[in-house]
């Protein structure tokens, strides 16, 4: 039968309109960055790549909206593993997607983001920080920038609330058919918050990817990242190695979270120890991680002294503001396997 124009109109118009931009996955490659995550002992040669604030900057300049989908978009392309996207309330209740707790610095808005109706800071564009471009993103909400990344790359979710606050985020992946595309996190720091952060885990269910956060000014003792490993059977721990000064010396051994009991407890709990590499503004560069940072790396010119030390202590998921950058080094120096077939 020949179709009409008119006939093939009205059979065009009763087909869903599908987006057209990067959000529709080629193919769902988080998947397979799923089972990599969750069998750390599998992969303990290839070394995972998280894009912080979603993948901004690029050789120490930011080059784009922090937390956009334009810095998914970019992630995705360059082969990270995940995107950390930092999650707050509006005034009305709604889980937006933004850093800071105020708006100046990365929107075309001022004042708290609580203090906003999710309307009003959809109103907001995200600028670059820097040169101050506004692009024409608003501030998104969880659920639209985890639709973004379904598929493609999983997303880390730096909660700026509390613990209770997580399995409302879960829910949301869940609508999303995305539950396995997101890590969830909290700190825990002693028993009390062990156990409160553990109500909450019981309540999601073990269906999600979980992290706890564990930093040294409070955890010393392997013996604690036993007892949450047995606690939460987690996928990895983000492990914090402070460095508040810098007058204090580069760290020589990794801290008390990266001993070989550390690792060890690691093993046993076939988790991936992940290092955060990224600065944190007007701080120390390497701050998190006892000195060695992104600025040692790149600004210094000595990346074999931050990734390769990091590596070394069994370090398998780094989160960086130079993906692409630690993506290539660790390529050079085969720490990451292709994904595809028999991968």
């Amino acid at each position: 039968m020949r179709l009409t124009a008119p006939i093939l109109a009205a059979l065009l118009s009763l087909m869903p309109v599908l987006p057209s931009d990067a959000s529709i996955p080629k193919s769902d490659h988080a998947a397979l960055i799923g089972e990599r995550l969750s069998n750390a002992n599998l992969w303990r040669d290839h070394v995972m790549v998280v894009a912080h604030r979603a993948g901004w900057k690029e050789n120490g300049s930011v080059v784009r909206a922090e937390n956009s989908r334009a810095a998914i978009d970019n992630a995705a392309a360059i082969g990270v593993e995940m995107v950390e996207l930092d999650v707050r309330r509006s005034r009305d209740g709604a889980l937006v997607v933004m850093h800071d707790a105020t708006l100046e610095r990365t929107t075309t808005c001022r004042g708290e983001v609580g203090d906003l109706l999710l309307e009003q800071l959809m109103a907001c564009r995200l600028v670059v920080e820097g040169s101050r471009i506004v692009t024409d993103e608003a501030v998104p909400t969880l659920a639209e920038m985890l639709a973004h990344a379904k598929g493609r790359v999983l997303v880390n979710i730096d909660n700026k609330l509390e613990p209770e606050d997580l399995p409302e985020m879960v829910e949301i992946a869940r609508r999303l058919g995305n539950a396995d595309g997101i890590l969830i996190k909290t700190p825990i720091w002693n028993d009390e918050r062990l156990t409160r952060v553990r109500a909450v885990m019981q309540q999601i269910g073990p269906d999600i990817a979980f992290m706890p956060i564990l930093a040294d000014d409070a955890v010393r003792d392997a013996a604690f990242v036993d007892k949450v490993s047995k606690a939460f059977s987690p996928d990895a721990a983000e492990l914090i190695h402070w460095r508040r000064e810098t007058t204090e010396p580069l760290t020589v051994a990794g801290g008390p979270l990266f001993t070989p009991q550390a690792r060890a407890a690691a093993v046993r709990g076939n988790f991936h120890m992940w290092i955060n590499t990224y600065p944190i503004t007007d701080r120390p560069d390497g701050m998190v991680a006892g000195g060695r940072g992104d600025g040692l790396a790149f600004a210094e010119g000595k990346p074999d002294d931050v990734y390769g030390f990091w590596v070394n202590r069994g370090a398998t998921i780094i989160q960086t503001d130079e993906p692409k950058a630690v993506i290539d080094w660790l390529e050079r120096h085969g720490l990451r396997r292709p994904y595809g077939a028999g991968s």
